[in-house]
């Protein structure tokens, strides 16, 4: 869809207040999506959340929603399941692969909890690639250095959510051949994905595709080879309680976890209809200014040039504060738990203004 970037914002009412540039926790949400919910909640309201015509239009929204997030992925919907989370994705994945003590994989100490927490509570020993602190040029040595005979995974981001640091996994599935589990929370909707060669790719619809709470996506390149276990009804084309038998959907849609409220999906619906051409290009531009203007303005940039949609930098005093203080003058953006930084999600949706805006508030705190 072409339009023109003012036009595309305005899409979105908290731009005008706020410089939101949160979207790595939060992205914004349109006023047609929630539109669309207030919609479809005062329908419920009025009619109640019954009916066949009911369930059949949320059954053929799951459908529909389910094309539009793999569309975004670049992978046919056969192969996507509807989840709530990357951890949920995640959860599917090592419960289907049997992960459990014993077993290796590999992963780094740059991963969102996320990733990470599925995989301690199954138990799995980590080999920690150190790469928080190393050169975007220097990540694939580092992780391909942990991978031993008796890895059996490799579980990465993306895109890191601590600086947008760009990682190498399909280079590490080349080179390795090993399966791997891929944490696409910080990529999808930010940046211009082709999952389709990944085993498994986790899409959080919340951050960057701008949609509901808890909506989300997981990719399997081959479902029939994944055990279905973490399933829910929306995973099951038959079953006979009495006999104790069940046959699970074909493809990715047997491992839908959850049934998605129908609001959610209509909400997530409209957020993912009539995308601006060159989002994608337009996010990167202002990234890359982004950088330009916190370092003019004498700020320790943590992320290097050519990366994601992230830019984290260094605060001179107490991070949390500053992020606080930054709201309280109009500037939305995240403090993160490790060193004293600083992240600003930059969007196809913002501008330089909003740029502008965060780097003369900064100036206000120091």
């Amino acid at each position: 869809m072409t339009v023109s970037w003012p036009e595309a914002r305005a899409r979105f009412p908290v731009l005008e207040q706020h410089a939101y540039l949160n979207a790595g926790t939060f992205g914004p949400l349109a006023r047609s999506t929630t539109e669309a919910i207030s919609r479809l909640r005062a329908w419920e309201a009025e009619h109640g959340r019954g009916g066949r015509v009911y369930f059949e239009e949320m059954l053929a929204t799951r459908q529909r929603v389910r094309a539009l997030l793999a569309g975004q992925i670049r992978v046919p919907a056969s192969n996507v399941a509807l989840t709530e989370s990357t951890t949920q994705g995640v959860h599917v994945v090592v419960t289907g692969l049997g992960i459990g003590p014993g077993d290796d994989v590999v992963t780094t100490d740059a991963e969102h909890f996320g990733l990470t927490g599925p995989l301690l509570a199954a138990g799995a020993r980590l080999q920690i690639a150190k790469v928080r602190d190393a050169r975007a040029d220097d990540v694939f040595d580092l992780i391909r250095a942990q991978i031993t005979p008796t890895t059996r995974l490799i579980a990465t981001s993306a895109v890191s959510w601590i600086d947008g640091t760009i990682f190498p996994w399909r280079e590490l599935q080349e080179a390795s051949g090993l399966p791997v589990l891929v944490d696409g929370a910080q990529s999808v909707g930010a940046l211009d994905v082709d999952a389709a060669a990944a085993d498994f790719y986790t899409v959080s619809a919340q951050k960057w595709l701008c949609g509901p709470d808890a909506t989300g996506a997981l990719y399997v390149r081959e479902p029939d080879a994944l055990p279905p276990r973490l399933i829910s009804y929306p995973s099951a084309e038959a079953y006979d309680i009495g006999a104790g038998t069940w046959e699970p959907k074909a493809g990715a849609a047997r491992f839908d976890p959850v049934f998605t409220p129908a609001s959610s999906l209509t909400g997530l619906e409209a957020a993912l209809t009539d995308l601006p051409d060159g989002r994608f290009e337009r996010a990167r531009e202002l990234t890359e200014r982004c950088r330009a203007l916190l370092a003019d303005a004498g700020h320790e940039v943590v992320t290097e040039a050519g990366q994601a949609t992230l830019v984290t930098f260094r605060t001179r005093g107490d991070a949390p504060a500053a992020s606080a203080a930054l709201y309280e003058r109009g500037v939305v953006i995240r403090d993160l738990p490790v060193g004293g930084l600083l992240r600003a999600s930059v969007g196809w949706w913002n501008d330089e203004g909003d740029l502008e805006r965060l780097v003369e508030a900064l100036e206000v705190l120091d």
